[in-house]
């Protein structure tokens, strides 16, 4: 089987499945953590990566890098994901109104949140996709993930570990630079290629270095479009981002995670003819590399191009909710 292309104009659209077998074997980190792993990358990350990143907070300075979590987001109902549903359990009017019970005059509210666990700013789990039915490490998938959740791979795992040095990549603002509106915002369908990566890198400078154990963040400005525009179609419709041949560079350069801006992390639609989300496939079954999508990376982004500062610490950790395959996150940038 022939090697993994990192050239775009290269792939087979009809080929998807020659593809993805051939980036799966060549990238595969199965067993390299031991046989009964359960981070993944994000093993890259150890004691000496986050005490680097903690020294890299001068200012004081906060972003949130969460979209909101209301019933304004941008789910449409596929593969039965909502948007948040928020109701009140007790409020201010029952406490005036004397129905809470309690003495002394306390009162007090509630509130109770119903949501699928990816229909906002979230981290895909490594239970969350797997290839020709089998999950990460080489686990058969139906051993991993039942009715009962992620037996092996849940997102609690990783609750104490999403904490790094992060490096935003502005692909947006790179690639269409100006003043205009619409400028800093690639097209839909836009492929993100390994040479526009690390175009984007040698631009911004040192403080964009990528390495070993590095959370990378990969702003594209489809968010900032939805923003404006509304969400039309942002969440499972076409969108930039990143193309099939950059898993290579995903791979060599042991980074811990990725997130992007955009509801799918890589280009919609997929480079092949019949094919759903190959990117991911690759990815995360087989290289055990954690996932975050729908991020708003705006702030953060305009803060980067002021400053020509481009690296921070991430405190990224996931609701550690059990057995979970995914979990919603409210991203914190420090500098």
């Amino acid at each position: 089987m022939s090697a993994p292309t990192e050239d775009p104009t290269q792939l087979d659209r009809a080929g998807a499945t020659a593809a993805v077998t051939a980036s799966a074997e060549a990238f595969r980190n199965w067993g390299r953590w031991g046989q009964d792993d359960v981070l993944g990358t994000v093993n890259f990350i150890d004691d000496a990566k986050r005490a680097e990143a903690a020294a890299l907070v001068k200012r004081g300075v906060s972003f949130s890098l969460s979209q909101p979590f209301d019933m304004n987001g941008p789910q449409l109902g596929w593969r039965r994901r909502t948007n948040p549903v928020h109701t009140m359990l007790d409020t201010g009017t029952d406490a005036e109104a004397g129905k809470q019970g309690f003495p002394h005059g306390i009162g007090g509210a509630d509130d109770v949140v119903a949501m699928p666990l990816q229909c906002s700013t979230q981290w895909d789990g490594l239970g969350h996709i797997f290839d020709r039915g089998f999950a990460w490490n080489g686990r058969r998938a139906g051993d991993v993930v039942t009715s009962d959740g992620d037996l092996v791979t849940g997102i609690e795992h990783m609750a104490a570990s999403l904490v790094g040095r992060g490096v935003l990549l502005d692909l947006g603002r790179f690639l269409r630079p100006g003043s205009a509106v619409g400028d800093g915002e690639l097209p839909d369908g836009y492929a993100i290629t390994t040479q526009e990566i690390e175009a984007c890198i040698a631009a911004q400078g040192e403080s964009s270095r990528i390495g070993r154990g590095d959370i990378v963040l990969v702003r594209t400005g489809r968010y900032t479009r939805a923003r404006r525009e509304g969400w039309n179609g942002y969440a499972g419709g076409p969108s930039a981002g990143l193309s099939f041949t950059t898993a290579g560079w995903l791979h060599r350069t042991e980074i811990a995670a990725i997130a992007t801006d955009t509801w799918g992390f890589e280009v919609r639609p997929n480079e092949f003819d019949d094919a759903f989300q190959p990117l991911h496939q690759v990815v995360i079954p087989n290289m055990g590399l954690t996932i975050g999508e729908m991020w708003d990376l705006d702030a953060l982004a305009d803060d980067s191009a002021a400053s020509g500062n481009y690296e921070f610490l991430l405190a990224a950790p996931p609701i550690p909710i059990t057995r979970a395959v995914g979990s919603p996150v409210n991203p914190i940038a420090l500098r």
